[in-house]
């Protein structure tokens, strides 16, 4: 039994288990998450060359949630995972069912496409004002202005509240990086690194411009240069 084929079958145990109520909510989000990064490592690591080692990892998870869906029901959720060699970076995307186990196959509509580091020649930083974090905020402080009078603790307490969505949705725009490549293939999707702010999205952004930075004191043939590091623990940002 392979790596993957052994991490599939935890998977499974474990979201059979929580089914059953055998394992606490707590301790399935984390074990989960844990077991579904390393099926993503491990299904990277079978499409490496031989000497070819992973030297920085990111992992974002996005909610969709689809207006003709229930609130009360969880989302489905696009995960992507980043890992880099020296020699490529490699994108693995995959959909997450509620209650349904990861399997890193096409029973989950797994994806993996790659870029050679040598054909990177830009990180282009894209910013996006938060406008339903500002119009979340504005409606807040709308429905505590109306009420007032009704409101005469609360209403306060909602407009400062109101306020803080607005100004943090215009003071941090959401931020990710695009990667600028050569000869880039029109019908497939650019590779972007969301999730920036985090320890991994600053590991993996720091080493892939020092590799550009020392590429082009160099020749422009010449291969990214750094030291391979300890995997980051395995956190999901959203």
């Amino acid at each position: 039994m392979t790596e993957v084929e052994r991490l599939r079958d935890e998977i499974r145990d474990l979201v059979a288990g929580r089914a059953a109520g055998d394992v606490p909510e707590r301790k399935y989000d984390k074990l989960f998450t844990e077991r579904a990064v390393d099926l993503c490592r491990a299904t990277v690591r079978e499409r490496l060359s031989e000497g070819e080692e992973i030297l920085a990892e990111h992992h974002v998870v996005h909610a969709h949630l689809h207006l003709n869906e229930s609130v009360l029901r969880e989302p489905e959720q696009q995960a992507t995972s980043l890992f880099l060699t020296d020699r490529r970076l490699l994108r693995l995307r995959s959909t997450i069912v509620p209650g349904k186990p990861v399997t890193c196959d096409e029973h989950d509509g797994t994806e993996i496409d790659e870029v050679p580091v040598g054909a990177i020649r830009r990180l282009r930083t894209c910013r996006e004002v938060r406008v339903g974090e500002i119009v979340a905020g504005l409606v807040v402080c709308a429905v505590a202005l109306l009420g007032y009078h009704w409101l005469a603790i609360t209403g306060p307490l909602l407009v400062l509240l109101g306020l803080a969505g607005v100004v943090h949705g215009l003071v941090l725009p959401t931020r990710w990086v695009r990667l600028d490549v050569d000869a880039p293939d029109p019908a497939a999707e650019p590779i972007c690194i969301h999730g920036v702010r985090s320890r991994s999205g600053r590991s993996l952004l720091r080493r892939l411009r020092s590799g550009l930075d020392n590429r082009s004191v160099g020749s422009a043939a010449a291969p990214l240069v750094m030291r391979p590091a300890r995997p980051p623990a395995p956190q999901l940002t959203a």
